[in-house]
């Protein structure tokens, strides 16, 4: 038995149609590169960032601090192609050398440039503009603002980039992503638990810090553009579990609950591979205690990666078998209602979907892409902007 594709574009269309229920988005790495200029994407992904920091340190000595520490990675059998381990091992090394300590080699003002300069290059390479013409950020902020909404829409994201930002901006969609003021708005904890902003503003709320994040004189402040923000408020590292429960990261993941906690609630996760076990942690357990709440994540490609049946996002699938109200889709197979099976064929007797420019793999609709989900959003409003409109 497959499952019914039709049927659950249905219950789909229906779901996103409403304004009376809790509706959020979860954006993570995956969706930013949706966004493409002459066939390349706007932003890297991880694997793309390493390479940046790899090929500039490509001519160092064997005796600077860079090439010490890949050395030391290869001898703890760290993976040196992933930023992400890479951030981990110095962060981690850095807790033992606090107060002028040297580990494996290491000082701590070593230790404190090498994690500057890793950040830096991170935000350098998400500071970006979207480019001209439509694309799946501005598709999903022209959807946020085609309604008069119940309840407010929720936008979690774990990038560090303004492309979200600068799309609800140009839509005049107002939101709120836990800072107040205007000249150097600070985190407003506060106003953060309240929530009692109109419910037509959205909600912003960044996981793992943004790039126009700064520490200054304790606090943490969002600053305007072209001022650069603090390094140590971007977390790409696998620490992050523990550093996230600082301020503001703690109170960003409570959103995160305190929206799975509503009744009938409704995430739509892009670009995730649920690689993240604090994420994971905190979507799950939600799921546990209110039932009524759905996450739907959306993911990129095929469920199998190759003939021998290895799997892409092996903990998605794990954690969709586990729990009926977490469904993830994939091009071939989908996991709903704890079932795994394959999609039924795409086939529109009724053409229901006639209008519909879905992309389609295997005679089947993939939704993997935010580009082709935010493109259902646009034709559930009926929005067909032309190419070149902002």
């Amino acid at each position: 038995m497959n499952h019914d594709q039709i049927r659950h574009l249905r219950s789909l269309r229906l779901l996103l149609s409403q304004d009376k229920s809790p509706l959020g988005f979860l954006l993570a790495a995956g969706c930013p590169l949706s966004v493409r200029i002459t066939g390349a994407s706007l932003l890297p992904d991880m694997a793309g960032l390493t390479k940046i920091i790899n090929d500039a340190h490509a001519t160092d000595t064997p005796t600077t601090p860079y090439k010490r520490l890949i050395e030391e990675l290869k001898k703890a059998d760290r993976d040196t192609s992933n930023l992400e381990d890479i951030l981990t091992y110095i962060r981690s090394m850095k807790e033992v050398s606090t107060g002028g300590g040297t580990v494996r080699g290491f000082t701590e003002s070593e230790l404190n440039n090498l994690e500057t300069e890793i950040c830096n290059t991170i935000a350098d390479a998400v500071t970006k503009d979207l480019p001209d013409g439509d694309n799946s950020y501005r598709r999903l902020a022209r959807w946020v603002s085609s309604i008069d909404r119940v309840v407010p829409v929720e936008i979690f994201t774990t990038n560090y980039d303004l492309l979200l930002e600068q799309a609800l901006e140009e839509q005049n969609v107002p939101f709120f992503d836990g800072f107040s003021g205007s000249r150097y708005p600070f985190f407003d904890i506060h106003s953060v638990e309240e929530n009692e902003l109109p419910n037509y503003w959205a909600r912003v709320w960044k996981l793992h810090g943004s790039v126009n994040w700064k520490t200054m004189s304790g606090r943490v402040y969002r600053v305007s553009k072209g001022i650069a923000g603090s390094p140590e408020l971007i977390y790409p590292s696998k620490l992050k579990y523990d550093q996230s429960r600082k301020m503001p990261f703690l109170a960003m993941s409570d959103r995160l609950t305190s929206f799975l906690l509503k009744p009938h609630a409704v995430l739509f996760v892009c670009g995730y591979s649920f690689g993240d076990e604090h994420i994971n942690d905190t979507i799950i357990n939600a799921l546990k205690v209110n039932q009524s709440a759905n996450v739907v994540a959306l993911m990129y490609g095929k469920m199998k990666k190759d003939a021998s049946g290895t799997l892409v996002a092996p903990e998605a699938v794990k954690r969709a078998l586990e729990r009926p109200n977490l469904s993830i889709w994939h091009d071939e197979e989908a996991v709903i209602g704890a079932q795994r099976r394959e999609w039924s064929k795409f086939i529109d007797e009724k053409n229901e979907f006639v209008n519909f420019n879905f992309k389609k793999v295997d005679d089947r609709v993939s939704f993997g892409d935010s580009a082709s989900f935010t493109s259902f959003l646009s034709e559930l409003i009926g929005d067909h902007p032309d190419a070149d409109k902002k």
